[in-house]
């Protein structure tokens, strides 16, 4: 089976994805960054830490540690190009990508290029965690009424809009009006500025989903119980997610969070919102 590489960003899940791995047998090693990846992450597992834009040295472990597989799991704060130590392949494939590296996807996808041609197998969250991809349907809370229904319309249409210029991963939005669009503060931080906006009346609607022609190993939409938290605190009413496209991490702890809340949470598919 090979060794499982961890490239980790924040958050539980690159830990759940070493602890699996482990549980599987595998030999794991984790890639952890500097101002990023959670301290607890790396416990009792081989690892190194780096700065963002060590990609020599980040290969360089991997091949070391005798990775075959690596995964990309947890989400990184973008810093701006001139704030990185850029090693020279990160300059050269920065060169070479142009335009591209402006968005978080092109970006993404660029390290996926990069990892690949160093001979490893890049694979997704779900290849290793079964049951996190969302499934189509009411999750918990509901059923929705129809001034829901046309918000999670509104939401995935507005969310298809800044997908398409590799904006973000997710929209709030409140009786037809766009609240707030996530852009590089991320989700939980956009949620918090939605609810200052918010009107009077039934509260906003978090639509989450993926980019058009995203790469998912890289970089999949992901709710919890700390988004659910976050949408709540700030009054929102509901959440809906991309079925087949979102991770749900901690299913059960996520759902007792909406019930909890009174929210709901539906999957839906995103090709065909109505």
């Amino acid at each position: 089976m090979g060794g499982l590489g961890i490239v980790a960003g924040g958050g539980v899940l690159p830990r759940r994805i070493a602890e699996s791995g482990s549980a599987a047998g595998r030999p794991v090693f984790i890639v952890a960054f500097e101002g990023h990846t959670d301290p607890a992450t790396v416990e009792g597992f081989g690892h190194v830490w780096l700065k963002l834009g060590q990609t020599d040295a980040a290969l360089r472990a991997l091949h070391a540690a005798g990775c075959v597989d690596v995964v990309m799991a947890g989400p990184m704060r973008r810093p701006t190009l001139s704030s990185l130590s850029l090693d020279r392949r990160s300059v050269t494939a920065l060169a070479k990508a142009g335009t591209r590296v402006f968005g978080d996807d092109g970006l993404l996808s660029l390290i996926v290029e990069e990892i690949e041609r160093d001979g490893f197998r890049v694979v997704g969250v779900e290849d290793l965690l079964g049951g996190y991809l969302a499934y189509e349907g009411t999750l918990a809370g509901g059923p929705l009424g129809a001034a829901d229904e046309r918000d999670v319309v509104r939401g995935i249409a507005a969310l298809r809009a800044i997908g398409a210029a590799d904006i973000g991963q997710a929209v709030a939005v409140q009786e037809g009006l766009v609240l707030a669009v996530e852009a590089i503060e991320g989700t939980d931080a956009m949620i918090a500025r939605a609810g200052l906006l918010r009107r009077p009346g039934a509260g906003p609607v978090l639509v989450k989903g993926s980019k058009p022609g995203q790469e998912g190993r890289a970089d999949r939409p992901t709710v919890g119980a700390g988004t659910v938290v976050a949408a709540a605190a700030a009054g929102f009413r509901g959440i809906a997610i991309e079925a087949g496209a979102t991770l749900v991490v901690d299913r059960a702890a996520t759902v007792r969070a909406v019930e909890q809340a009174g929210l709901f949470l539906v999957a839906r598919s995103f090709s065909d919102p109505t």
